[in-house]
């Protein structure tokens, strides 16, 4: 009867030391910042990581802009029609304008085309309904003195961070569809 009664206030020694034991644990902060830093870090290096990425893709667009204006500059006052520009060497004037931030040899895509009038010009983007970019209708085409010309730089920017349902692709294989346009008419150029 001793022997069970001091097993008794053993295990009720065991269990009152264990709760204390919870309690002081409980009671302790040390790991608290440890645990509110692991619950905040992943959605704010997300959210990071998609600002840094949507700066660099409006980045990339202004690039493209600048380059889309300086090179549709050589058509409008004829430069490119009197040197005989053909396609590969108004590409590769293009390609001296962007430097560093695109692939621009194998990924950029250049449009010229004449038209007659600037309402019969076509803003539509080239993409179809499975989201690939329609190239096959693309040429050079950069017309004569006072003819109305569309220069159109598209290029397909990888989209790595998609962030709560927010993706910024618009192309298959998680792809942006960077274009920037000039629409002008040729000046008189002899």
């Amino acid at each position: 009867m001793i022997r069970t009664i001091g097993t008794k206030i053993a295990v009720g020694v065991k269990r009152l030391a264990r709760g204390k034991t919870l309690r002081r644990l409980a009671r302790r902060e040390d790991g608290a910042s440890t645990v509110e830093f692991a619950i905040v870090v992943a959605p704010f290096l997300a959210l990071m990581f998609a600002i840094m990425e949507t700066a660099i893709v409006f980045f990339a667009g202004q690039t493209l802009e600048t380059a889309v204006a300086d090179s549709a500059r050589l058509i409008m006052t004829g430069q490119a029609q009197t040197a005989s520009y053909t396609a590969t060497q108004f590409k590769n004037a293009v390609c001296a304008k962007i430097l560093g931030l695109f692939d621009c040899q194998n990924g950029l895509q250049i449009d010229v085309k004449t038209y007659t009038s600037f309402s019969s010009i076509s803003s539509a983007k080239p993409i179809d309904a499975n989201g690939n970019l329609q190239t096959s209708n693309f040429g050079y085409a950069p017309g004569g003195p006072g003819d109305i010309v569309v220069v159109r730089l598209m290029y397909q920017w990888p989209i790595y961070v998609s962030l709560l349902g927010f993706n910024m692709s618009d192309l298959s294989g998680s792809k942006r569809l960077i274009m920037a346009t000039a629409a002008f008419r040729n000046e008189p150029y002899q």
